[in-house]
């Protein structure tokens, strides 16, 4: 396993605000400094200003590839048919981005990444996929099924209004044809 830098071995709570003020990137690396000496007055060990630069290298990476990671795996559920901005779509980036990201950061903390995990990480996308597409296909098997239903009943709501209002065969078929959109 790589060598851990001294934000790792901060307290989760010191090293997840430095996270949350580095994602905001507004500060210089000696006002981050600045800034965790005003929060955590008592914390022991202030990180220095080399390791907050590596640190904050290392975390612009990771976010970086998280990023790209998600237009993946939008892309991935666009492909399926899926709008990845729906909630069911959004689920299912979150879930291929998730499997993604957990690959990435367990071969970052490796020397020697350990292939067999992330190609079971990437069989298990593939499979949550197939089962998304599976789950798409069924759902619109029952949207087809509920339209043949709906003009079916449609379908015979005319025939019983046409009998009941005398139109004549022509008329019903205009109905039929502009309106319900039965051929």
């Amino acid at each position: 396993m790589g060598r851990k830098s001294t934000i790792h071995k901060l307290p989760p709570d010191v090293r997840s605000h430095i996270e949350r003020r580095l994602r905001e990137d507004a500060l210089t690396l000696d006002e981050l400094i600045a800034d965790i000496r005003e929060h955590f007055p008592d914390a022991e060990d202030t990180p220095s200003r080399s390791a907050l630069g590596r640190y904050k290298q290392s975390f612009e990476q990771v976010v970086g590839r998280m990023r790209e990671q998600d237009q993946m795996a939008r892309l991935l559920v666009s492909e399926l048919g899926e709008n990845p901005d729906e909630k069911a779509g959004a689920l299912m980036v979150q879930a291929v981005t998730t499997l993604t990201t957990h690959a990435t950061f367990a071969a970052q903390l490796e020397e020697t990444p350990d292939i067999d995990t992330v190609r079971h990480l990437a069989r298990a996308a593939k499979d949550v996929l197939q089962a998304r597409k599976a789950s798409l296909d069924e759902r619109k098997e029952i949207e087809r099924t509920a339209r043949e239903r709906l003009l079916q009943e449609q379908q015979e709501n005319l025939d019983q209004i046409a009998s009941a209002q005398g139109m004549s065969e022509d008329q019903v078929q205009f109905w039929r044809e502009k309106v319900l959109g039965i051929k």
